[in-house]
C-alpha cells in the first residue's frame, strides 16, 4: 500500500506559519520519507519538503487488525490433526529448552503442512514455505524421526 504525499514550501529568510504547519504535520503522521530541495532565488529563496506518509490512524488500524484464527482441528483430517498436535507439543518442549518463542521454530501453518504432506526427507521438508537451510540443519532430523514414529504407530493402529 503506497503512502500519501504532501509538499510544503518554507521561506528561508523569515520565520513562517508554513514551518509550524510542517512540524505539526510531521508529528501527526507515520513518516515514510522526507525529501528536501533548495530553490535559490535571492531573498525569495525557499526550501521544498516533500513528505511521503501514512495516516497514523491507518497504521494503528493495521497493527490492531488481528488475523483470523485457524482451527486446524476443522481443517485437518483426524490422523493429520493428531500428528499436528504431537508436532506442536514437540515444538513447545523444544522452545522451552532453547528459551525461544515457539513460532521461531515452526509456525502453526508450517506444522499443519508437515502433518498433511508427511515428508520423508529433508528435501520434502524444505519444500514447505519458510523452512530454509537453518531450520533443516537444526530440526529436520528430529522432525523426520518423529514423523516416522507417528506414521508407524498410525499404521499399527
Amino acid at each position: 500500500m503506497p503512502g500519501q504525499i504532501k509538499t510544503f514550501r518554507i521561506p528561508c529568510y523569515a520565520a513562517s506559519l508554513e514551518e509550524t504547519e510542517l512540524n505539526s504535520f510531521l508529528r501527526s503522521v507515520q513518516i515514510l520519507t522526507v525529501h528536501r530541495d533548495f530553490v535559490a532565488d535571492g531573498s525569495n529563496s525557499f526550501q521544498v519538503f516533500t513528505v511521503e506518509y501514512f495516516d497514523k490512524g491507518t497504521v494503528e488500524g493495521n497493527r490492531n487488525r488481528k488475523k483470523a484464527k485457524v482451527d486446524y482441528r476443522e481443517i485437518l483430517p483426524d490422523e493429520d490433526f493428531a500428528l499436528f498436535a504431537r508436532l506442536r507439543q514437540w515444538r513447545k518442549e523444544t522452545a522451552a529448552s532453547e528459551g525461544t518463542a515457539v513460532y521461531t521454530i515452526f509456525t502453526n501453518e508450517q506444522l499443519a503442512q508437515i502433518a498433511g504432506k508427511r515428508p520423508e526427507n529433508k528435501a520434502g521438508l524444505q519444500e514447505i514455505a519458510g523452512i530454509g537451510t537453518a531450520k533443516i540443519d537444526k530440526y529436520a532430523d528430529t522432525v523426520l524421526a518423529l514423523l516416522a514414529e507417528i506414521n508407524q504407530q498410525q499404521r499399527i493402529a
